[in-house]
């Protein structure tokens, strides 16, 4: 193969010349969002800058599972904006939504089948959502009959689309709905036992089968059995808890690992995932991010992990295996002109 960050055929599909692996990073300061060829050898070249740039700090990126558009959650009006992508990079921005977002837009998703993309924030109805096509936004969705009552932080959608999950300040924590063509269904019973604190982050196994919740307090970390009814009994925490208070958590996409990010050194925690539960604590990565974490994600493959923080490289990836983190890869060769890094995401 050839050499890291070469945009040769090989790292690209040939189908609608939408690059094999991207790695994007949601930023402070301009321009907010960083994207790069990614490869098996980590990093490749940066892809030149969107020639529209979100007009404020961007907290969260989402790329379709096809790569070819890119989402940015940001501080300022519009609060979403959004790009197609190809090989090429950032293609012109895509028009605003007719309906725009209310608040800062905190996190953002798209359905794995590219129908729909979701939107959540601080100003109420919290979480708004559009229908989505290769022409950009389409009409936002009615709210949900039971809105939440204090501010959004995450958001996610199944693999399969049927449902849609929302972690919130606030008493309950954690909002589900099924999610349809139509948009939302009647929200699905609360968990027998509620996260302890604020919602964070949230995710769903690609599986669909557990929901975990990063949340303010301790145990820091909830997952639940879930199903077509809705929650099921609360897996039991695990062995060694989490030592940040975190901000964001996500499921391996082959749904064996677990891993969560916050504020406090190692920054990154990560374990095994069955149907059992948690499995034993892995080993921290040799060289932990530099500072406090906002944002993790992992390939598609399950082969690496990246994790977004708030100084300098700004975005760090490692290698994944069923032994946890690898040795660091190496930092892109050209950084993200950032004061903090908040959200990473791969195709």
């Amino acid at each position: 193969m050839s050499a890291p960050g070469c945009l040769t055929s090989e790292l690209f599909r040939r189908e609608g010349a939408v690059p094999a692996t991207v790695i994007a990073v949601a930023h402070s300061g301009i321009p907010f969002i960083t994207a790069y060829v990614w490869s098996a050898s980590g990093f490749g070249t940066k892809f030149s800058d969107p020639g529209t740039i979100p007009t404020g700090n961007a907290n969260d990126v989402a790329i379709t599972s096809n790569a070819n558009a890119i989402a940015v959650a940001h501080d300022n009006t519009p609060f979403v904006t959004a790009y197609p992508f190809s090989a090429s990079g950032f293609g012109s921005k895509f028009a605003n939504p007719g309906v725009l977002q209310p608040g800062t837009g905190k996190r953002v998703a798209f359905t794995e089948a590219r129908n729909a993309i979701a939107v959540i924030g601080g100003d109420v109805p919290w979480t708004q959502v559009y229908s989505w096509s290769v022409s950009g936004f389409g009409s936002k969705f009615a709210n949900p009959a039971t809105v939440p009552v204090s501010t959004g932080n995450a958001v996610a959608f199944t693999a399969t689309g049927d449902a849609i999950a929302a972690a919130h300040n606030g008493t309950l924590r954690i909002f589900v709905y099924p999610w349809s063509a139509s948009g939302f269904g009647t929200k699905f019973s609360d968990p027998g036992t509620l996260p302890t604190g604020n919602g964070k982050g949230v995710d769903f196994t690609n599986a669909g089968d557990a929901i975990a919740v990063a949340h303010d307090t301790t145990p820091f970390i909830s997952i639940y059995p879930w199903s077509g009814s809705g929650f099921g009994s609360k897996f039991a925490n695990p062995g060694t808890l989490p030592s940040e208070t975190p901000f964001n958590i996500a499921f391996s996409a082959t749904n064996d690992a677990v891993a969560i990010v916050g504020n406090v050194t190692p920054f990154i925690t990560a374990y095994p995932w069955s149907s059992s539960g948690f499995g034993t604590k892995f080993a921290n990565p040799a060289t932990l991010p530099s500072s406090s974490a906002r944002g993790v994600a992992f390939t598609a493959t399950g082969d690496a992990i990246a994790v977004a923080h708030t100084t300098t490289p700004i975005v760090t990836a490692y290698p994944w295996s069923a032994s946890g983190f690898g040795t660091k890869f190496s930092d892109p060769g050209t950084l993200p002109d950032s004061t903090a890094g908040n959200g990473v995401a791969f195709a």
